[in-house]
């Protein structure tokens, strides 16, 4: 009985999604576009203009393209609702099994199809930066900083995208004050950019079991722009720098600790800073802390031409009680984002990295904003 409400779940679940998605491709509308077309083909003067004929071919072949999708899709969804109630009454486990492969199959294929519609901001293709940074809440907050850093890590996992890590800064306590990790891959920063915010911990305290204890980390995600866009965009003055140099901290070696190889970069006019501390070499950690610069200066003016903030510090946002995008709340399990009230009474499952529901959602939200 379980499995037979699980199945119905699943097959209900991908014909939402396919009715989301003939909703945002404006279906009715291409379907009429494409008696248009073909009409237009039908007129015997159309292959005298070659280019207007290619490009209304490679409209068709599109929008067809897109069609035998859906069709493809909706009729095996109704198939399986039929072998779902053959299922039922015959207890064959020879159709259960084709159901659970086929919708797994049919899942994949909507998953697809959807991606397309959810991307549509300029930048998403890009790959992408990520920081954490604790904030109010001590050691905890510290503590809580190391849980979301490993959550993404997980999600970016599953995903199959590369990590590179930039910069991070430890305490003594096994947590994090902050850390920022490149994630690479199609749509990194299409994924991860509703991430963006104030992310809220509510637990017993892991220090002190007795006490209820809410801490707060802010997650900051921007995109790594071509370098084309960045040379013609960003004007950097080296008037306008301030370098310091340093001994790296933590583990890497006797060399990597007694020699000042780490930079530290500092734009005045902004005050924006980077480190970079990974490489022994000196040279090698200034040329990726001016590329940080570049990215966060660039990721400044286009903030501003979209007069989305009026200020931005360092390109990270202030902790507080303000910008708050998600509440997870140990004690009764559960993980409440706040913009779309979407709650999960798994908070492990979603720690261990599970994030696209939450991250589809405001994606969606976002679609239907605009």
């Amino acid at each position: 009985m379980i499995k037979n409400n699980f199945l119905n779940y699943k097959i209900q679940k991908i014909l939402k999604n396919l009715i989301y998605i003939k909703k945002k491709i404006n279906y009715i509308k291409k379907k009429k576009r494409l008696i248009k077309i073909n009409n237009e083909f039908k007129k015997k003067n159309l292959y005298s203009n070659y280019n207007f004929f290619l490009k209304l071919k490679k409209e068709i072949n599109l929008i067809e393209n897109i069609f035998k999708k859906i069709i493809f899709l909706k009729k095996n969804i109704y198939d399986n609702i039929e072998l779902l109630e053959i299922f039922k009454q015959t207890k064959d486990k020879s159709i259960l099994k084709y159901i659970i492969k086929n919708l797994e199959h049919l899942n994949n294929i909507i998953n697809n199809l959807e991606n397309k519609y959810i991307f549509f901001k300029k930048n998403d293709k890009l790959n992408c930066f990520l920081n954490i940074k604790s904030g109010s809440g001590g050691i905890d907050s510290q503590n809580w900083c190391n849980i979301l850093l490993k959550m993404y890590l997980k999600w970016a996992e599953k995903k199959k995208f590369k990590i590179e890590f930039i910069n991070k800064k430890n305490n003594n306590n096994n947590g994090i004050n902050s850390i920022t990790i490149k994630i690479i891959g199609n749509y990194a920063y299409g994924w991860l950019r509703t991430e963006s915010g104030i992310h809220r911990l509510v637990r017993k305290n892991f220090l002190n079991n007795k006490k209820r204890h809410t801490s707060f980390s802010s997650v900051f995600v921007y995109p790594e722009y071509k370098n084309d866009n960045i040379n013609n965009n960003v004007n950097i003055k080296e008037s306008d720098l301030r370098i310091d140099l340093y001994r790296s901290s933590g583990s890497g070696g006797q060399h990597i600790n007694k020699t000042e190889t780490a930079v530290r970069i500092t734009h005045l006019p902004t005050n924006i800073v980077v480190k970079c501390q990974n490489n022994r070499s000196q040279y090698i950690n200034k040329i990726s802390a001016i590329k940080q610069l570049n990215l966060k200066l660039l990721n400044l003016e286009n903030l501003k031409k979209k007069k989305k903030i009026k200020k931005i510090n360092d390109n990270k946002l202030n902790i507080s009680w303000s910008n708050q995008v998600r509440s997870y709340i140990f004690d009764n399990s559960i993980v409440k984002d706040v913009r779309t009230n979407l709650k999960v009474k798994n908070i492990k499952y979603i720690l261990d990295g599970n994030l696209d529901l939450f991250i589809k959602n405001n994606l969606k939200a976002e679609i239907n904003n605009d």
